[in-house]
C-alpha cells in the first residue's frame, strides 16, 4: 500500500561539500544567469534577515500542508549540520509554519537555515539572531502539528521544481535553486560570470567599458535615430 501525502525518507544523496562550498560568496543573480534565468524562486520568498545574508547548503525537503509543521519538526531531528531545510507549504499565507524556538533549536543543531513557501513569525527576533530564514511573509497565526505531510521528496517552493540534496543559494535577492547532477558545471559558469563582472566593474572606473553592444543592437533591431 502506497503511503504517499505522509511519509519520511531519511536518507539523502548529498554532493562533494567542496562544489556546495564553492557558491559561498557567488551572487544568486549570477547563478540564476547561467541556468537560463531560470530556477529561481518565486519574488515574493525573500530574507527575514538584516540586509547582507548569503547562505549556501544542500537541500533537506519537506511537504506540509498549508496550516502545519509537524513534518517541519521531523525534519529538524533528521537534518544534518549545513542542510538547509526547504518547505513546501503551498504558498498559503494563512498560518506561520516556523517561528524563533524553531529556529534556535535549528541553529543550536548546526542547521543552514530554512527557505518557506508561506509564512512565518516572530521576524523580529529571527532577524536579530542572525539564522537564515527566507519566507513569503509574517503572521501572527501559528501552525498545527497534525500532519500529514513528506520529507526528503521532491517538492515545489517559489515555483521552482526541489529535489532533496540539490544546492540551495539565498542572498537579498532571493533563492535559486541548483539541481545537484548540474552542480559542478553550473558552479564553474557561475564563477566566469563572477570573475567577468569584476573586470567589467573596474573597466567602468577606468573608463574602458565598451558601449558600443548597445547602438549596434539598436541598429540590428530597427531603431530609428532622430537627430
Amino acid at each position: 500500500m502506497s503511503n504517499i501525502g505522509f511519509r519520511i525518507c531519511k536518507s539523502v544523496d548529498r554532493i562533494n561539500p567542496a562544489i556546495i562550498a564553492g557558491f559561498k560568496g557567488i551572487a544568486a543573480s549570477n547563478i540564476a544567469d547561467v541556468m537560463g534565468r531560470f530556477r529561481a524562486m518565486d519574488h515574493a520568498i525573500k530574507s527575514v534577515n538584516k540586509p547582507g545574508i548569503h547562505v549556501v547548503g544542500s537541500a533537506f525537503t519537506v511537504r506540509t500542508h498549508p496550516s502545519d509543521n509537524l513534518m517541519v519538526h521531523k525534519a529538524m531531528d533528521l537534518a544534518k549540520p549545513g542542510d538547509l531545510i526547504v518547505i513546501d507549504a503551498s504558498g498559503d499565507m494563512g498560518h506561520a509554519i516556523l517561528g524563533e524556538l524553531m529556529c534556535h533549536y535549528a541553529k543550536g543543531k548546526g542547521l543552514g537555515g530554512f527557505i518557506v513557501d508561506g509564512p512565518v513569525r516572530d521576524l523580529y527576533a529571527i532577524a536579530e539572531m542572525g539564522f537564515p530564514v527566507f519566507a513569503r511573509g509574517g503572521t501572527p497565526r501559528g501552525p498545527y502539528k497534525e500532519g500529514p505531510g513528506e520529507i526528503n521528496t521532491v517538492i515545489s517552493c517559489g515555483n521552482v521544481p526541489v529535489a532533496p540534496g540539490d544546492v540551495i543559494v539565498g542572498d537579498d535577492d532571493g533563492v535559486v535553486v541548483i539541481p545537484s547532477a548540474e552542480a559542478q558545471e553550473v558552479l564553474k559558469s557561475a564563477r566566469a560570470v563572477q570573475e567577468k563582472e569584476a573586470a567589467t566593474i573596474q573597466a567602468i572606473y577606468d573608463g574602458k567599458w565598451d558601449r558600443s553592444w548597445i547602438d549596434a543592437a539598436l541598429q540590428a533591431k530597427g531603431c530609428e535615430v532622430i537627430e
